[in-house]
């Protein structure tokens, strides 16, 4: 008898030759899903203990909990798809918050694959369609990767080059956000793209693939969709009212990225009560605002290095898939960035490994768009790392 464990159980199912019935029953089973409670009432603590081991899941909490001398605790709950659905019925007619906190975690759950052929793809990439690789082309002169700097012919032969390559998304920007930058006038700025944009619009080259203009800039924003551009990736998250008001009437793609501060100040140590928690509720905030406006096609970027430090990085990498709940593609871009030099002491030249590194796991965790300078490079590692699912 020998006994081998799996990491991926959903394809061992598959070779096993279990109908799709069987993998219908099977899925739910398989797939733990961990949740971190704060500020949970000493009561509706041990209520949500009891009912989550009644039904084969569990509540962690500190073991001094069991005296309840706090009014709040926080723990970790853990359970299965199968075993949620059970507790969560118990849980919305408890007192004490449970009921609220049973909707919460519904949304969680309820922006996670759902049926086995979906529970497999979010375990097995190879089946997944939704990963893109977004290339990063800077008109800029002082963006803090030199080789990203392209203008006039060397930026129409960078598109040219990665359209060959098969680069989902490049993504085109006129003003440096690198920290201590500043924001730029609106008219250098559009000095910068225009020419880039009036090529991509005389070579018809949007119709090969999307063009994606950063900026937080509303003329430029405009300027660039009138010329075929099919994504706004603003950094500022679409606070300014005349970015939302020039994205309207587009069939256009909009990013939300959340940064602390602006970039010239962002990274004077950045703090947070709760990280998650202010992210979420920046997210929320924004997103509610441009579906007024009738805006839906919403893209998240969680802002690796806009105003966070080594560990805010670290954790939003770890638990990207927190912000799955908003059921929204995420967009992830660490390409290069000085996180890599704090955990591997290395210039800006030397640091593709670690963006690899990154990136990979930011896939793993639900990452769905992934924004590179080494585009060649990442499309490699993305085929590779499909194949080894």
């Amino acid at each position: 008898m020998f006994v081998k464990y799996l990491q991926n159980a959903h394809k061992e199912l598959e070779i096993l030759g279990c109908d799709k019935v069987g993998l219908g029953i099977l899925s739910p089973k398989i797939n733990h899903f961990c949740f971190l409670i704060e500020n949970i009432k000493a009561p509706a603590a041990h209520i949500l203990k009891q009912e989550a081991l009644a039904c084969g899941g569990d509540f962690a909490l500190p073991k001094e909990a069991i005296l309840s001398q706090q009014e709040h605790y926080k723990g970790i709950l853990i359970l299965t798809q199968s075993q949620s659905k059970p507790l969560l019925k118990k849980l919305k007619i408890q007192p004490f918050g449970l009921k609220t906190l049973a909707l919460t975690i519904q949304n969680h759950l309820d922006n996670y694959p759902q049926n086995s052929q979906n529970l497999r793809d979010l375990q097995n990439p190879q089946n997944s369609k939704s990963h893109k690789i977004m290339g990063i082309i800077n008109a800029t002169p002082d963006s803090f990767y030199t080789n990203s700097r392209k203008s006039g012919k060397e930026a129409f032969n960078k598109i040219l080059e990665m359209i060959e390559e098969g680069v989902d998304i490049i993504d085109i920007g006129g003003a440096s956000s690198r920290p201590g930058s500043t924001f730029i006038d609106e008219k250098e700025e559009l000095k910068r793209i225009a020419p880039i944009a009036e090529f991509i619009a005389k070579e018809s080259l949007f119709q090969k693939t999307i063009f994606s203009i950063d900026t937080y800039t509303p003329k430029v924003a405009q300027f660039c969709l009138e010329k075929g551009f099919g994504m706004v990736n603003d950094i500022t998250g679409f606070q300014n009212p005349l970015m939302q008001e020039a994205v309207l009437g587009y069939e256009c793609q909009c990013v939300i990225m959340h940064m602390q501060k602006n970039p010239q100040k962002m990274q004077e140590n950045p703090s947070y009560d709760n990280l998650f928690l202010e992210i979420d509720s920046f997210f929320a905030r924004q997103i509610e605002v441009l579906q007024t406006k009738g805006i839906h096609n919403i893209i998240l970027d969680v802002g690796i290095g806009f105003g966070k430090n080594l560990q805010h990085n670290c954790e939003l990498i770890r638990n990207l898939r927190h912000f799955k709940h908003f059921g929204l593609p995420l967009l992830v871009g660490a390409s290069r960035k000085s996180l890599i030099n704090e955990i591997a002491p290395s210039k800006i030249e030397e640091r593709l490994g670690g963006t690899l590194a990154i990136h990979l796991e930011a896939l793993r965790n639900g990452a769905d768009i992934i924004r590179c300078h080494d585009t060649k490079e990442h499309i490699q590692a993305l085929k590779v790392w499909k194949e080894l699912f």
